[in-house]
Parts: structure tokens; sequence; C-alpha cells
């Protein structure tokens, strides 16, 4: 397979958003493309900041536009707060155009987003003298726009499971168990991409093996990493960190993949790479012990 190009984000190029006036009054735009099987629900700031919900394809995304330009890494932190909520840190993909924050959790997302009220986004080191910058939003209502974007990728428009997500500890597993068998992917053979990610969200076994896995998020949405990553789920496996034969209780996990075709590796990809090996090893000097 030969080296290929990086993702255009449609909604960063293709798409263009008209400005919208920040009208709490109102519901989101919409966009529809039967040909690309799109529904598009989007919103635009006077500050210059976007935030669309879509559904392409049956798979499911959530962007914030308009950002300062992300540096090296292929994420980002953002600090996010809904109302009077605390902020949480969330981290985010950075697409091709690096102003675009793709949502490792879209749907979650989308459900609160579309509440409206106050959104307050905070982005790092991102103001004059590296002082964080914060946006204070008047998110729109979205009885329906935001509602079709779920139901084009059958998503349900509530669901208990944001709960427990917003439970796990960044590394997307509950306090007390490790990774024995990490889910390790092939890259996409057929993919036209040379970079992509997927976030992936399992149950587990009692020995350790992972079931009813779903696609919770994945980008570029045709590259196959989806696809690739739930592979990857049926070889891995889960384990206590103090008592690695006991059995392990029914809970969700939550993981993701990068992936990196040979050649385009960045020197972040680089030093990645060396921290998940030292980590797999010492997964795997526990389990011995």
């Amino acid at each position: 397979m030969s080296r290929a190009r990086f993702a255009t984000l449609a909604l960063a190029g293709a798409i263009a958003l008209p400005a919208l006036a920040q009208d709490a009054e109102r519901d989101w735009d919409i966009l529809r493309d039967p040909g690309k099987k799109l529904t598009l629900a989007y919103t635009q700031f006077d500050s210059g900041l976007g935030i669309a919900a879509r559904c392409v394809d049956e798979s499911y995304e959530a962007l914030i536009t308009g950002l300062p330009p992300a540096g090296q890494g292929e994420t980002r932190i953002l600090h996010i707060a809904f109302g009077d909520e605390e902020p949480y840190s969330s981290r985010w993909s950075v697409a091709m155009n690096n102003t675009v924050a793709v949502s490792e959790l879209p749907a979650p997302f989308a459900r609160k987003l579309r509440e409206g009220g106050q959104l307050r986004i905070t982005i790092p080191g991102a103001a004059e003298g590296g002082r964080n910058l914060v946006h204070r939003l008047n998110l729109p209502a979205s009885s329906t726009s935001i509602d079709a974007t779920l139901a084009a990728c059958e998503r349900p428009l509530t669901d208990p499971r944001d709960l427990e997500l917003a439970d796990l500890p960044e590394g997307g597993l509950p306090v007390g168990l490790t990774w024995a068998r990490w889910p390790r992917p092939d890259y996409p053979s057929s993919t036209q991409y040379a970079r992509g990610f997927a976030t992936v969200m399992c149950l587990t076994n009692p020995d350790g093996s992972l079931r009813d896995c779903t696609v919770e998020a994945e980008h570029p949405q045709d590259g196959g990493f989806g696809e690739a990553a739930l592979r990857a789920a049926r070889r891995a496996k889960v384990a206590h960190i103090d008592a690695p034969g006991e059995a392990v209780p029914l809970t969700r996990v939550l993981y993701r993949n990068n992936f990196v075709m040979a050649g385009y590796e960045t020197r972040d990809d680089r030093q990645r790479s060396r921290e998940m090996r030292e980590q797999r090893r010492r997964d795997a000097a526990r389990g011995e012990s």
C-alpha cells in the first residue's frame, strides 16, 4: 500500500458554515446530504468557534472548529464545563486542519449539547503570555437538529452509560484493573489514510476478555480504523492489578487505538510508542508475579 494523504475534514473545508448569532431561542442549523449519508447539526458563534454533531454513513462525530492552532501532537486537551458544573479535562483529536478538534466520545458530548445553556471551553496556554484562553458560550437548545444526527446513527437520546463513562479514569479502565493483554490492532490494509484513531467501549467477562464492544468514535470515518480496533478487542484481556487470577467483575472499559502508517511518525508518536511498550512490559511483569 502506498503512502496516503491525511483526511480533509468536511466541516472545516467542503462545508461552509454561515455565521450565526448566539441566540438561545433557536434550534441548531441542520444540513442533510442523502448522497453522502450525512446529517449535520451545527451552530457558530461571534467568537469564531463553531460546534457540530454529525452522522456520516453510520459513523458519529462531534467537532469544535475555530480553535487556536494545536501543537505538534495528534491530540489536545480542552477543559469543558456545562452550566454551573465543574470543568472536566477531555482529550480531543486534532484534525488535518489543526484548528478543528474531534471528540473521542461524540455521542455523550452531543447529548449534553442538546440541552443548551452555558458552555465554557478553556484552552490551556492559548492566550497571550501562555495564559489559558476561555470561551463562554450561550448554546442554543436543540429540540430536533442534534436529535436527528443521533437518530441517523442509531444513537439513543439518553444513555445511562454516559454517567459510567464520566467516572472512568483517563486511561479508560476502572480502578483496580489493568491490561493483561493490550488491544493491539493491525493497520487497516485497505485504508487510504496515513493516520487515524478509534475509541471503543466494551463489557468485561469474568476471565478478563471483552464482549459487546462498540465503536464510540473513529476518524477519519471511512478509514477502517473502527473495525481494526474492534478486531483488536477480540485478543485483549484485563485483569486485577493485585490479584491477576481472580474473576473480573462485569464493568465497562474504554480504550483508544492510534494508527500511524510507517514513515509518518512524529516525535510525539515515537515517544508514545516507547511509553506504551514500557507499560506493556510492566503489565506483563505484574501478571507473572
